[in-house]
């Protein structure tokens, strides 16, 4: 577990070195300070603003789970989707259980 924290760590540092040097290997006009390192992970080094901050972690509308994450490298977990589809999860394991118990789904005993 241990060599799993360390892998994951140095995947983050390298992350975080790539964001930096693919925004200092651009012309000083031309850099934004947000992306994506090799097309996949995103960065953004701009200063947040609530509608960012709101977009990233509470949009209630999206389908999706993980956005970009306002401020470093990385992704932001969409809260109410997150919780949304957690829900979906235990509802379907509570009524697959009842069901192999010989019950009819939620509600019965």
């Amino acid at each position: 577990m241990r060599d799993l924290a360390k892998i994951i760590r140095t995947l983050m540092w390298m992350a975080l070195v790539g964001a930096i040097y693919q925004e200092l290997k651009k012309p000083p006009e031309e850099r934004t300070w947000h992306g994506k390192v090799a097309g996949l992970v995103p960065y953004d080094f701009r200063v947040p603003t609530l509608d960012r901050v709101r977009e990233a972690y509470w949009d209630p509308d999206s389908d999706r789970v993980l956005s970009d994450k306002v401020l470093g490298v990385g992704w932001a977990v969409n809260i109410p989707v997150a919780a949304r589809r957690i829900s979906e999860i235990v509802t379907q394991y509570v009524d697959a259980s009842a069901s192999l118990r010989g019950g009819g789904g939620r509600g019965t005993r």
